[in-house]
């Protein structure tokens, strides 16, 4: 049985428009256009798939005006793999993206600020390994999850997952907003994956990118200045059409570029039931009444479980996560760069690494308004940068290890990406980016996992480092060797020392200690009676050591 199904384009100011499609034998179906600015038709369909495209006149300044174009819907909720056309599935008489079944939206999940992220790439982290060329899918990142687990993580980031043309992209310049990377599965199966995450108790973050858009993106050819800015309005920062997010179209009552944006977060919130979104390129964006606008949409949309809204940021600016800011968290790129230039020797600057390790220091408000990281997709992996400088094996593994307790103890939310918890080292390189998982078998590989593991459990199990408490009782300029404590309410306390020197300091006394009695030395999995205010220890180069009562 056949239904009246419609199709619509909201294009307010171009004369013409046609849906083109299977079900007409690419014929063109006249399209009329209401004082909304849609163009609409019905169109009787069976139950079915269809692929389809609008054709229109393009009122975009690089096109001949009234140029007839043919453009994918911009809120074409799947694409075709091969011929990149939108479709179109009708069940029962209806549209629908899929007929997936959420099974464990009833799940608790961790609040904010218990949260461990882990960032991944779905097309690098797992799949096909003994295959470097071909890359993974949602399915195989479903089959990580254990593996995930056991390391501690409770919510991961997945780099974007809007489809793009071609068979490999990082994503982070977005063709069709809507429709879901084909290149990695359906639908169907990216939300069996974030379903099974929520199953397993993790949350789910998406990669925004609101900045901008791929030139190919169906708006740019339908109006382009409509939506966008007409030339970069940052031209070093510009990665395609950007936004306008001061347009107002008077006669409609319309901020083109918000509302367009706006229904993307609807669609991927409500649709995909995802618990934060990350913000790329928020300073570009530069508008804060637009951002306060759609993060308040996410929430709502969110309900009653945690939503979390990050942005990024660079350079960084505290008053985006603040009382007037619209943003939750932000990233913290200066305890990246910080923490890499002391682990690799650079340079040591107690002050800086004091500012970065409590973000307080910098204007930020509390634990959640930062996500720390020693590397991401953006940088070099830390085994790179240790090795740059020529700093292997060993060495490298235990500098590494260093990183990761100022991460992990750290005022704010710890940041793992993909393969960092057992020393990956593959170069920042889109094109051979695959993560190694056969560097596990390594020795030195297990014992940094396992530091990892230990240490994503100590955050679990000892809440002073969920709260904003942080102070630094000791400071050795001579020995460059920094002390600091963390602690709640309920008694809890962790201390950690440092060594960012290359000289190993037998017998070194660290004075100020908070509480005498006896300290459990969690790396080395010992115990140690502080009295007078003070311990003894052994403390060897690149170390941090940590005490925990």
């Amino acid at each position: 049985m056949a239904n009246l199904i419609e199709f619509k384009l909201f294009a307010p100011y171009n004369q013409e428009a046609a849906v083109i499609g299977s079900f007409s034998d690419w014929q063109p179906v006249v399209m009329e256009k209401g004082d909304d600015g849609h163009f609409r038709t019905k169109i009787e369909l069976e139950d079915g798939e269809y692929e389809y495209k609008f054709r229109v006149r393009s009122l975009s300044w690089f096109l001949e005006k009234n140029e007839w174009v043919e453009v994918v819907d911009p809120y074409a909720v799947n694409i075709a793999p091969e011929s990149q056309n939108g479709t179109i599935t009708i069940k029962d008489g209806v549209k629908i993206v899929d007929t997936y079944v959420w099974q464990h939206d009833d799940v608790p999940l961790p609040a904010d600020h218990e949260l461990v992220i882990y960032e991944l790439h779905i097309g690098d982290f797992s799949g096909a390994e003994d295959d470097s060329k071909k890359r993974g899918k949602y399915q195989h990142v479903i089959e990580k999850l254990d593996y995930l687990l056991d390391l501690g993580i409770n919510a991961i980031e997945l780099m974007p997952v809007k489809e793009n043309a071609g068979t490999y992209s990082w994503g982070y310049s977005p063709q069709h907003f809507f429709a879901a990377e084909s290149n990695y599965g359906t639908t169907y199966e990216l939300k069996h994956l974030i379903d099974e995450c929520h199953g397993k108790g993790i949350r789910v973050l998406m990669d925004g990118i609101y900045n901008h858009s791929n030139t190919e993106c169906p708006l740019t050819q339908i109006d382009h200045d409509y939506w966008f800015h007409h030339s970069p309005t940052d031209p070093d920062n510009s990665w395609g059409p950007e936004f306008n997010y001061e347009k107002y179209d008077e006669n409609l009552d319309v901020k083109p570029a918000w509302k367009y944006v706006g229904d993307t977060v609807d669609f991927w919130t409500k649709e995909y039931h995802i618990d934060g979104i990350r913000y790329d390129a928020a300073r570009q964006i530069d508008n804060y009444d637009f951002m306060h606008w759609v993060v308040d949409k996410a929430k709502e949309n969110a309900g009653m479980k945690p939503f979390i809204n990050i942005a990024e940021h660079i350079p960084e600016d505290p008053a985006i996560t603040n009382l007037e800011g619209p943003m939750d968290g932000c990233w913290h790129y200066s305890f990246y760069h910080t923490v890499i230039e002391h682990i690799c020797g650079d340079r040591y600057e107690p002050e800086e690494l004091k500012n970065v390790i409590d973000c307080k220091r910098q204007g930020y408000m509390g634990t959640t308004n930062v996500v720390n990281y020693i590397t991401n997709h953006d940088h070099e992996r830390v085994m790179v940068e240790l090795g740059n400088r020529n700093i292997v094996d060993e060495a490298a593994f235990k500098r590494a290890k260093l990183a990761v307790v100022l991460l992990m103890t750290a005022v704010g939310i710890p940041m793992v990406w993909m393969g960092e918890e057992f020393g990956d080292y593959q170069p920042l390189d889109q094109e051979a980016s695959k993560i190694d998982w056969t560097l596990l078998a390594g020795e030195n590989n297990k014992h940094l996992f396992a530091h990892y593991k230990g240490l994503i459990n100590l955050r679990k199990e000892n809440h002073a480092l969920y709260t904003e408490n942080i102070e630094f009782f000791h400071e050795d300029p001579e020995s460059k060797v920094i002390a600091y404590t963390r602690w709640n309410d309920e008694g809890s306390r962790v201390v950690v020392v440092a060594n960012f020197s290359d000289q190993y300091l037998a017998g070194y006394a660290v004075p100020n200690f908070p509480a005498d009695g006896t300290w459990h030395e969690w790396t080395g999995n010992y115990d140690v009676e502080a009295g007078e205010s003070q311990i003894l220890i052994d403390l060897p180069e690149y170390e941090a050591q940590v005490f925990v009562k």
